[in-house]
């Protein structure tokens, strides 16, 4: 087979240090398409991307060619170089370390971007911890609660 395709849609989700409150509505915008830009620089599609304070969800058309490890460092790294340059109020800005990444089916497409762009409503009521304590679970992750937060 001479050509090599893919479909590999992923739900990326992390979050600020600390779950400090450094994603304000007057960057948000800017940042999703940012990450955008990051995403298509390593052949990859942004879907759709939804943050509140305190983390990011993005649903990516995966890259074939990059690793997801890869793939997060850049998003990860990228933006936040380009969020330090937004005033001094972010030059202490950092994303936690670790990430989620989950698979998602092609049929679940239109449900992972209505929960991406619902995330403001749904954190009226729930934590971060709780919605991915919930995201993990969903996707049968055994995970040790002692290492997943920083």
């Amino acid at each position: 087979m001479p050509q090599s395709l893919s479909q590999i849609l992923v739900h990326l989700v992390f979050s600020t240090k600390n779950r400090e409150a450094w994603l304000a509505d007057s960057i948000r915008d800017e940042l999703h398409a940012y990450i955008g830009g990051v995403i298509k620089s390593q052949n990859g599609t942004l879907l759709k991307a939804g943050s509140v304070d305190d983390h990011i969800h993005l649903l990516a058309d995966h890259p074939r060619t990059v690793s997801p490890a890869k793939l997060v460092q850049e998003i990860k790294t990228g933006s936040s170089k380009w969020i330090k340059t937004k005033g001094p109020r972010y030059t202490k800005f950092a994303w936690q370390t670790g990430y989620g990444i989950f698979s998602v089916s092609p049929s679940h497409k239109n449900a992972v971007i209505s929960y991406i762009e619902n995330q403001a409503k749904h954190h009226d009521t729930n934590s971060f911890q709780d919605e991915y304590r919930n995201l993990l679970g969903k996707y049968g992750i055994q995970f040790d609660e002692r290492y997943i937060w920083d």
